[in-house]
């Protein structure tokens, strides 16, 4: 691969070269950004921290470190280099370094090639969606099935080899109040109409039941037992339920663009707690506490006096035993490198306890610990800033978001162009309306919460996907203007000249460092917040710039960075897991 074309690491390595030669600082690190586009492209601003260390004037580091990268010819092909401020170093890509790297980097496959320096070739466990079975997915599932789809998109992208595992909710109390209801209230055209509204209608009923009437209680219980020691009937009761539920939760998924490799619920993990239990024990990890066996922390600040219940008092597993049966099966069956976990902010206490109690039980046990990352999000709002709801106060079923989504969408489109036919008409109101979701959800500080409003996520002006998907769709209205004759030739374009098209180049190169920066960091919306930037600086550029003109060398230029601004916005919202159009 050309070292250049990942730019962040190459100017860290010539910046490095430059410090070892002028203050033998072989662990200077020179700390690589996109730098202010008043000032250049890049900016290296390790000479601060540098000077600050050993006491000596940042500036004067600078311009010493600058004349010796001057001294490279390579890197004065590619860049101009100032200094700004105190002592940053400022580089700006030359008009023909822009030109050759897009020339060179012409499709998808070509831009993964910079972009895996934090997970090529790991194997990496990917937790997200896992809902519980039998039960409606309201609104709030959305952000960790979206979020977990576009780390996915994003970790395949830069190299790795992701397991997307859906850890449903199957087992447990629920099921014995749901047998109950099913066996007495069952109705089965409503089951093979809505199986999910069926099968959450059956556990209200059979939880409001057992909590007024102790008989009905115990026969719950009762069907909990006979589950759970494996009786035939309750088993294919149980299985049958759960395949509904999947098939249903299918559909959402579906239209979500999104696809599991393994359902791995908490019923798999069932049979493998005996060794969490016995591994604890034996290396001293978990200790007898009122009856319950647990795990204490007391080197941490925040878990000193309370304890990870690895066993209730009553013998019974819970969530914390699955967990960490399942962190050893992802080791040991996928062998994973890295372990991520998808849920809200509310379970940071559970997974830390869990990262804490799996690290101590894998290193007494001579087992290497995978990294784990617990990727944490916040709430959906409404208007009033509380979590969004129906105005009956129940939460908002996510199969009727995705609907309403589509069906506003529809709208939009049939009053735009209402003379395209109907399978064309749907086929992009879907697109837009579940796009417009997906993006709103992913354009967020993934920490944060948001307020949800239909009105912004489905304008075609602001950080929003229609404006994405209406700026792909316009690239394409201009190659299909594009006279037959006219043939793309990159190799007859000249280097760029004007500002726009000299920022809009800038822009598109800088566009590994972002897919770096979203991975590392596990945030998708680095990725939404530049193709956000490079759409709105696509759109000054073709406002500034005729592309079809007749001198040959200028048109090849600017259809050069058409096709490539087409490339990275469809390759990033691909990532993302929004559908582009070719016409809107």
């Amino acid at each position: 691969m050309d070292p250049w074309f990942d730019l962040p690491k190459q100017l860290a390595t010539k910046v490095n070269e430059a410090a070892e030669t002028v203050v033998g600082a072989a662990d200077f690190s020179p700390d690589i950004r996109p730098a202010d586009p008043r000032f250049g492209d890049f900016q290296a601003n390790g000479v601060l921290p540098y000077a600050k260390s050993v006491r000596t004037n940042p500036r004067e580091v600078a311009t010493r470190m600058v004349e010796e990268l001057e001294k490279d010819d390579s890197l004065a092909e590619a860049v101009t280099i100032n200094i700004a401020g105190p002592g940053f170093i400022n580089f700006r890509l030359t008009p023909a370094f822009l030109l050759r790297w897009l020339q060179t980097y012409s499709t998808e496959e070509a831009l993964r090639q910079g972009a895996g320096a934090f997970t090529h070739g790991k194997k990496v466990v990917v937790d997200f969606g896992s809902p519980n079975t039998a039960k409606q997915m309201h609104v709030g599932h959305i952000r960790s099935i979206v979020i977990g789809e576009a780390i996915c998109r994003l970790l395949s992208f830069c190299g790795a080899s992701v397991v997307r595992d859906n850890h449903i909710g199957d087992w447990g109390t629920p099921y014995g109040k749901i047998f109950y209801a099913y066996k007495r209230f069952l109705d089965e055209d409503a089951l093979a109409t809505d199986a999910l509204e069926e099968l959450e209608r059956l556990y209200k009923e059979g939880d409001k039941i057992t909590r007024e009437d102790p008989q009905a209680m115990e026969e719950a219980r009762q069907e909990l037992v006979r589950l759970q020691a494996g009786d035939p009937e309750s088993t294919a009761l149980w299985e049958r339920i759960n395949a509904l539920s999947l098939d249903a939760l299918q559909d959402v998924y579906h239209r979500l663009n999104v696809n599991y490799d393994v359902v791995l619920g908490e019923s798999f993990y069932r049979d493998k707690v005996e060794t969490v239990y016995r591994e604890l024990t034996d290396q001293n990890i978990a200790e007898e506490s009122e009856g319950a066996l647990v795990v204490f922390h007391p080197e941490h600040p925040r878990f000193k006096s309370q304890p990870f219940i690895v066993r209730k008092s009553d013998g019974a597993s819970n969530y914390a035993t699955h967990d960490l049966a399942t962190m050893l099966y992802r080791l040991e069956h996928f062998q994973a490198d890295i372990i991520v976990i998808v849920t809200d902010s509310r379970q940071e206490d559970h997974f830390e306890h869990l990262a804490l109690t799996t690290t101590k039980w894998f290193k007494k046990t001579g087992r290497t610990m995978p990294a784990f990352h617990h990727v944490t999000f916040g709430t959906i709002l409404g208007d009033d800033g509380k979590a969004i709801k129906t105005r009956s106060g129940d939460p908002i079923r996510l199969k009727r978001l995705l609907d309403e989504g589509v069906e506003r969408a529809l709208e939009v489109v049939r009053e735009k162009n209402p003379d395209l036919p109907p399978e064309e008409t749907r086929a992009i109101g879907e697109a837009v309306g579940i796009g417009a979701i997906i993006y709103a959800d992913l354009s967020q500080n993934r920490s944060s919460d948001y307020i949800f409003s239909w009105k912004k996520l489905l304008s075609l002006d602001g950080n929003t996907a229609p404006y994405l998907q209406y700026a792909t769709a316009r690239i394409h209205s201009i190659f299909r203007r594009a006279t037959p004759d006219l043939a793309e030739d990159p190799s007859k374009a000249t280097a760029f000249e004007t500002p726009e098209e000299l920022a809009l180049a800038s822009k598109i190169v800088a566009f590994v460092a972002v897919i770096q920066q979203t991975t590392a960091t596990l945030r998708p919306h680095f990725l939404c917040i530049y193709l956000y930037e490079l759409a709105g600086l696509f759109s000054s550029f073709y406002a500034n710039n005729r592309v079809l003109v007749d001198d040959e060398s200028v048109c090849q230029r600017r259809l050069l960075l058409c096709r490539r601004v087409l490339l990275i916005l469809e390759t990033g919202l691909e990532l993302l897991s929004i559908k582009t159009l070719k016409r809107m």
